[in-house]
């Protein structure tokens, strides 16, 4: 597996997202949460959850007959990894735009705006 496993494809990401939220599970598993949600294939999932493995994005148990699959990384990792990406992208590495881009794309919570502003008193300050 490499170091670090590139960024999450939207479908992959909708499969990690299955992970994280039930833990480990079989393509089965997987399969029936997100056919809950929207048609899919089983062979399609499976053929993504197999390529993920692949690229290090989940890890697959293959010691009992139906294999088990688990997020290689944590969801804060990947969330992060995703700002990341996103920042650079689409906001030429500005935080400050980012942020003014989330908050003006949906009406924040008045909880949601409380912990900002707390993570933002708290963010370390840059040594002059």
């Amino acid at each position: 597996m490499a170091s670090e496993p590139p960024r999450p494809t939207d479908a992959e990401l909708e499969i990690l997202t299955v992970l994280w939220s039930i833990g480990p599970a079989t393509v089965r598993e997987v399969h029936d949460v997100i056919s809950r949600r929207r048609p899919a294939q089983y062979s399609t999932v499976l053929k993504f959850m197999q390529i993920m493995a692949e690229k290090g994005l989940v890890r697959r148990d293959e010691k009992q007959r139906a294999h088990i699959y688990s997020a290689a990384r944590p969801r804060e990792w990947t969330q992060k990894q995703l700002a990341g990406d996103l920042m650079e992208r689409g906001f030429s590495g500005s935080a400050k735009a980012l942020l003014i881009g989330a908050l003006s794309a949906r009406k924040a919570t008045k909880e949601e705006l409380a912990e900002l502003r707390k993570l933002l008193d708290e963010y370390p300050k840059e040594k002059k």
